[in-house]
């Protein structure tokens, strides 16, 4: 295995000239030190290189969209490490307890009701609400388990999906539609300045946190009864970490909507570099989400210029292979 510190080293020195470089692509073309002197100027180090069009497409538009897809990959591979440990299923990912589809439900709501200003609040209300009734199912069954918070989470995720297309079906009209589409897909199209603050306070608030909790998820992975005995409190611990890691995705989605395979295959695929220790696969998992997002949010903004897709399509394309090879690889190491 590598050295984590090393690899961590060089992915937070490459995800600083993703953003860089990521920012320079677009129609409008901008050389990296006009990048630099955007930025410094809008920090009070001097005056801006560009004219005030130039240097709004690079502080108001592409610098802002590139910083929250870095958070919201950060934050997806994250959580989607958090879910696979504390369930002990390595086909978990943060939309497991039926976040995706909460949020996706009160995202569809305010659209429809023509005030989708409040999107990122319903997408985030919807996720919360769906995370409540999913413990609250799974608790009334018993003890809160890995087999029955999956169970529960399918029910919510299925129930509030279904909901959803309802909705979208007896009342969308005209161009409603491909709104509501391309929020269901992931994009980060409308990304400003809010969107970066509320992806990078959850992250700060509930990624690092989670982040410097790896040792007790370690103690997962052997189990509830292994993981008592090394003096974990397994259920309010399980409780903690599955608030905490659904604050941090119900953020992440709703500033860019639901977006699939970050969650799930990062993970698994920093921990063929580093191994399974949850210490330094947590932080090495958001950098390399990170710069994953960022990379597939520029490939679905110019790509098809003057079109563009939604990111999650990107994501998918990219992940659905990558899975693959993953799993033909975890199979040969068995």
């Amino acid at each position: 295995m590598a050295k984590p510190l090393v690899i961590g080293l060089a992915l937070g020195v490459a995800l600083v000239a993703s953003i860089v470089v990521a920012v320079t692509i677009g129609p409008a073309d901008i050389r990296f030190d006009e990048v630099w002197g955007s930025i410094a100027s809008h920090l009070g180090l001097g005056p801006s290189p560009l004219t005030p069009l130039r240097d709004g497409i690079v502080w108001e538009l592409r610098l802002p969209r590139v910083l929250t897809a870095a958070a919201v990959g950060a934050g997806l591979a994250v959580s989607g490490a958090v879910m696979q440990a504390i369930t002990r299923n390595p086909l978990a990912d943060p939309y497991l307890l039926g976040l995706s589809s909460g949020a996706s439900l009160g995202a569809v709501a305010v659209v429809l009701l023509g005030v989708s200003l409040l999107l990122p609040v319903a997408a985030f209300l919807g996720a919360m609400a769906a995370l409540v009734v999913t413990l609250l199912l799974a608790s009334s069954l018993g003890a809160i388990t890995p087999t029955r918070t999956v169970l529960a989470g399918l029910a919510v995720s299925s129930l509030a999906g279904a909901v959803t297309s309802l909705v979208i079906f007896w009342t969308a009209t005209g161009d409603s539609y491909r709104e509501i589409l391309g929020w269901l897909l992931g994009s980060l199209a409308g990304a400003r300045w809010p969107a970066v603050a509320i992806a990078v306070v959850a992250l700060v608030v509930a990624g690092i946190p989670i982040m410097l909790g790896g040792r007790v998820l370690d103690a997962f992975a052997f189990g509830d009864v292994s993981a008592a005995s090394l003096g974990v409190g397994v259920t309010s611990t399980r409780w903690l970490l599955l608030t905490a890691t659904a604050l941090l995705t119900g953020a992440m989605v709703s500033v860019s909507g639901s977006i699939g395979f970050v969650g799930l295959i990062l993970p698994h695929a920093v921990r063929l570099l580093v191994g399974p220790a949850h210490r330094s696969l947590l932080p090495l998992s958001a950098l390399v989400g990170a710069i994953f997002l960022l990379w597939a949010d520029t490939a679905a903004r110019s790509l098809f210029d003057p079109r563009e897709l939604p990111v999650g399509i990107v994501t998918a394309i990219i992940g659905a292979p990558l899975f693959a090879f993953l799993l033909g690889r975890r199979r040969s190491a068995t």
